[in-house]
């Protein structure tokens, strides 16, 4: 099962209840959570999708069990593109000749509906905890979906004396390369 924050029962209602509800749900969680819908409607796949694209949040998939459809969205921000702060960074191009790690620090969802193969998934907010599963000696390109969470995650790297670091811009957002499903 995919990871989400919140879930949502919304089975058995029909258009346009499954997005009011979506709508409510959703402003109780904290940027860069995920919400799992669950509902029976065959249109509130495409009905979410619209709705999450025109305000901002992030349309992560759908996983159908039976007559379950279980979409995740991912609440965004209202945040402007990419403010480049930490210095060592590498292109989407570049990446593909390199043999360190990619560091996928997304959320568990976003990584679960497609990541680059190979990459190790620690969403942003377990970094910290997690930097011993890390080593410092291997080159690290972090990633996430636009550069934003990854220029963070490199700059909390960095301050943890990894040295060998470079935040990939642009994000997930515009590979074109193979992706990797685990659902």
């Amino acid at each position: 099962m995919i990871l989400a924050n919140m879930q949502l029962d919304a089975k058995g209602l029909a258009c346009p209840m499954p997005v009011v509800k979506t709508k409510k749900t959703i402003s109780d969680l904290e940027e860069g959570q995920v919400l799992e819908i669950q509902a029976t409607d065959r249109g509130s796949k495409a009905d979410l999708t619209a709705w999450a694209s025109t305000v901002g949040h992030q349309y992560l998939g759908t996983v159908e069990e039976g007559d379950v459809l279980y979409h995740y969205i991912r609440k965004g921000s209202n945040e402007p593109g990419v403010k480049k702060a930490f210095e060592q960074t590498i292109s989407l191009e570049e990446l593909q000749s390199q043999n360190g790690l990619i560091l996928d620090v997304r959320e568990a969802a976003e990584y679960a509906f497609g990541h680059i193969e190979g990459a190790k998934s620690i969403p942003m907010g377990e970094l910290e905890s997690r930097l011993a599963e890390l080593n410092k000696e291997q080159e690290i390109y972090v990633i996430c979906r636009t550069g934003n969470r990854s220029d963070l995650a490199a700059q909390l790297l960095a301050t943890n004396g990894f040295t060998k670091v470079y935040n990939v811009l642009p994000g997930m957002n515009e590979w074109n390369g193979n992706l990797t499903k685990e659902i």
